[in-house]
């Protein structure tokens, strides 16, 4: 856990939502094609507070706050991740200058790729600082954590990120997305056991996922719409 995100934290309640104290800013942002890369985009203002409760049934007349639907829907929610820590999850992907870290967890928001090529074929071939640099970007720009730099004795390498819960949207694929975390704030599980401490991952808050409670990118399979991909 970094410095900035001590005191936060978010908990997975058993068939409800998403629980985040700590006061931890919450901001609505839009995946936006820029060229062949991806940027964020400002989305409409949220209400900031110390703690809130995000909905993660897909069902809340209120997203992405949790109106209590879960209960009429007897959502259940079980989670079905795993506990293991990143490095013990990964494939490491090896470059002339770079080495990378690939866990597959997948959130689909499409930030590893820039006017290079897509991550892995940048890492394969980056040899100048310029390419490196380049590397570098779309590997630590992946929100769902899924990919990260090693160094040579397998430490993972992150970029400093300020705690920030945001709400992203994809107009691109005319869907609402999953609920991107950073900063390193702890994620606790329904029976109050804290997963391995990420810098970045994605939350699913369309209740799809086949590996709850992250971001598997079925919100784009089901077209979920939470009423503000465009605003």
């Amino acid at each position: 856990m970094s410095q900035s995100a001590k005191g936060m934290g978010i908990k997975v309640s058993a068939g409800g939502p998403y629980l985040v104290t700590g006061g931890v800013p919450l901001r609505e942002a839009r995946i936006h094609p820029e060229g062949p890369g991806y940027t964020w985009d400002p989305g409409r203002a949220l209400p900031q507070s110390e703690t809130y409760a995000l909905c993660r049934c897909g069902l809340s007349h209120d997203k992405p706050f949790c109106d209590g639907s879960h209960r009429q829907a007897d959502f259940a929610g079980t989670e079905t991740a795993n506990h293991q820590p990143y490095t013990e999850r990964i494939d490491i992907v090896e470059g002339p200058q770079l080495r990378m870290g690939d866990d597959g967890r997948c959130a689909y928001a499409r930030f590893c790729h820039g006017p290079a090529g897509d991550a892995w074929t940048q890492v394969a071939t980056a040899q100048t600082p310029a390419e490196v640099a380049a590397a570098t970007k779309v590997i630590d720009e992946c929100p769902a954590g899924r990919l990260t730099r090693l160094d040579a004795q397998g430490n993972v390498l992150e970029p400093d990120l300020e705690p920030l819960v945001v709400i992203a949207q994809d107009p691109q694929n005319d869907c609402s997305a999953g609920i991107y975390v950073q900063g390193g704030i702890p994620l606790t599980d329904a029976n109050g056991e804290t997963y391995p401490v990420q810098n970045r991952y994605v939350l699913c808050r369309c209740a799809d996922t086949k590996n709850t409670p992250f971001c598997d990118a079925s919100h784009v399979n089901i077209g979920f719409d939470d009423g503000h991909i465009n605003g």
